[in-house]
């Protein structure tokens, strides 16, 4: 079978193209991957925030329930922007930061039967 001369190297330039689409690909996505990460490490540390809050709103654990929920967000990687005391539920809005974006996220916690 005899090469036409402008199919020599018709692969190679193929696989090239192939990587640097991939390439590009990957390079889109990672920025998306990097805000759902921090979306979920923002709802963690809404939840642990809140469940400390509710945990000495209900006298388990001294002290006040919002320094509380702001020690463990810090702990967890993200900032206290919102905390709500309504008896023995709290609510509490976490936010973080990363790279130019940043994740928020909100939890509520008290008693059994008690958080909606």
């Amino acid at each position: 079978m005899r090469r036409l001369a402008g199919e020599k190297g018709a692969g190679s330039v193929l696989a090239v193209a192939l990587v640097a689409t991939l390439m590009t690909m990957a390079l889109l996505v990672a920025p998306l991957m990097a805000a759902h990460i921090d979306s979920a490490k923002a709802a963690t540390a809404a939840d642990a925030a809140a469940l400390a809050a509710a945990d000495t709103a209900v006298g388990i654990v001294p002290g006040a329930p919002c320094t509380n929920a702001a020690r463990t967000a810090e702990a967890n990687g993200a900032s206290l922007t919102g905390c709500r005391v309504d008896g023995l539920v709290v609510t509490v809005a976490v936010s973080r930061a990363s790279g130019p974006f940043a994740a928020t996220a909100s939890a509520t916690a008290g008693p059994p039967g008690t958080a909606g």
